[in-house]
């Protein structure tokens, strides 16, 4: 096993990596020079995918490997691993530099085993990742998910968890974030709701802002959407959100949502699951579409949903396949510059944006000492 001190690098060592190419030419947007995508008029489609791939990667919104690999004796992801949809070998075939791998709880769980239960999850994944050391890397900031893949590994970011792993306590969301949370979903708790934010709520959101803990919103009531939208300092995310005026699903977002999603800055991650965007890679191509006409090609990303227990799209069985996708949207006229955007500029913006917002807050606060009883009495 690596040391976990290898979460962390320094420049240096970055620096001494002059041979592999760099990471990000425009981490906030695409304004650098485009792609010689055109330059062998013979390309077809799915190679000319292949090189907007290389240069900007998939930075995928949803995994959930952590608790796919709980039930294996035993699997060795950098050989590969025919059990799960995820391993290294894959990883590089679909160009995925970036993983959310996800600590939400199977349906059932006790809820007095929420805590535990995640930080089991956490653990697992610091242990996944210190076991295969050439191609997996924890990475807490954008710019650590950077120096990762200028590293040739797969950054992986921890989230989103249930936010019943708080146990309403924003002293275990801390705690949580210092073990490197990076998402957390505000659903299935009393202060995020079908009715809402409580008070308690919007002090969650507010620690949250402080501590660059981004909000995920797929599966929240309209209101807790609209609310935390109007209150919060940073950008959020809906990590598994399609269109629903294409497809009904619960998780998926109505129009006006998407609209005021875009007007937030937000992040709305399309999953590739047969049961939210359909069964081919042509409906999810529909869904990208209309969620980038809808919420703005700033407010679009992608979201695999691999290891989650869900059926995929034809062609996107696993995750080598993103090239397929994008091919997709090439055939449809997406231009490098959106395509740089839904695949890693997007994140990239929002995790910094983040950042920058909990820079901010920290200034103005201190760590908040709220106790629900106290707010929600």
């Amino acid at each position: 096993m690596a040391d976990l001190q290898d979460d962390l690098h320094t420049a240096a060592e970055a620096g001494a990596l002059d041979d592999l190419p760099l990471a990000d030419p425009f981490p906030d947007g695409p304004d650098g020079p485009p792609l010689p995508l055109d330059d062998d008029p013979d390309a077809g489609p799915l190679e000319r995918a292949h090189v907007l791939l290389a240069a900007h990667p998939v930075a995928d919104g949803y995994s959930g490997l952590p608790w796919a690999l709980r039930h294996l004796p035993w699997y060795d992801l950098e050989v590969g691993e025919s059990a799960v949809d995820t391993d290294v070998p894959r990883l590089r075939q679909g160009h995925v530099a970036a993983l959310f791998c996800s600590l939400h709880l199977p349906e059932g769980l006790a809820a007095d085993r929420a805590v535990a239960a995640t930080l089991e999850q956490l653990d697992l994944v610091r242990t996944v990742i210190a076991g295969h050391p050439e191609g997996l890397r924890l990475a807490r900031t954008a710019g650590q998910v950077i120096d990762a893949r200028n590293c040739g590994r797969a950054a992986v970011l921890l989230g989103p968890a249930t936010a019943a792993a708080l146990d309403d306590s924003l002293a275990i969301l801390r705690v949580l974030h210092s073990l490197g949370l990076r998402v957390l979903t505000l659903t299935g708790t009393s202060w995020a709701s079908e009715a809402g934010l409580t008070r308690f709520g919007e002090e969650v959101i507010r620690e949250m802002n402080r501590l660059g803990v981004l909000a995920d919103l797929s599966g929240a009531s309209e209101e807790t959407i609209q609310r935390v939208l109007a209150s919060s300092k940073a950008p959020v995310l809906c990590t598994r959100s399609a269109a629903r005026s294409l497809r009904p699903h619960p998780a998926n977002l109505p129009d006006d949502l998407l609209t005021e999603l875009g007007a937030a800055k937000g992040l709305c991650m399309v999953p590739l699951t047969a049961e939210q965007t359909g069964p081919s890679v042509r409906d999810v191509a529909d869904h990208l579409d209309h969620v980038r006409a809808v919420a703005g090609p700033q407010c679009v990303g992608l979201s695999g949903t691999y290891d989650a227990g869900t059926a995929h799209p034809q062609d996107l069985a696993d995750t080598s396949c993103y090239p397929h996708l994008v091919a997709e949207l090439l055939r449809r006229g997406w231009t490098e510059t959106d395509l740089a955007l839904l695949t890693w500029g997007n994140v990239q913006r929002v995790l910094r944006t983040a950042e920058s917002a909990a820079r901010a807050a920290q200034q103005r606060r201190e760590p908040s000492t709220a106790q629900i009883a106290d707010l929600d009495a």
